[in-house]
């Protein structure tokens, strides 16, 4: 059994381009992944992810941290948030989300899953 494992998104074990206007590289550690999320202003999941993911709200849960730009969300029961640079974040199935203004946004997820 490892105790100790790190890696680095220099050499991600997955890389996803699948998604215009965003790049998402995942490692895994001790049978965890972790997400890095780049998105580039003008991102949005209602416009560049649901075409392809087919649904019509993302029905994935996050956890995670942004580490830099501004992400505003709302979810379909009303509530909403922006999240920025130092915000840790929890996010239920049924939202929608999008980059603010003309930062990149960059996240780190530890939990749930991003455009599956």
């Amino acid at each position: 059994m490892i105790s100790v494992e790190a890696k680095s998104f220099d050499n991600a074990d997955e890389v996803n381009k699948r998604f215009a206007n965003a790049l998402i590289e995942s490692v895994n550690v001790r049978g965890q992944r972790v997400n890095k999320l780049t998105l580039q202003p003008g991102w949005k999941w209602s416009v560049d992810v649901k075409p392809v993911i087919g649904t019509v709200t993302c029905q994935a849960s996050h956890l995670g941290l942004i580490l830099s730009g501004k992400i505003y969300c709302v979810h379909d029961d009303g509530n909403e948030v922006t999240y920025s640079a130092g915000d840790a974040y929890s996010i239920a199935p049924g939202h929608d989300a999008w980059v603010v203004g003309d930062d990149v946004a960059v996240c780190y997820e530890f939990a749930g899953m991003w455009g599956e």
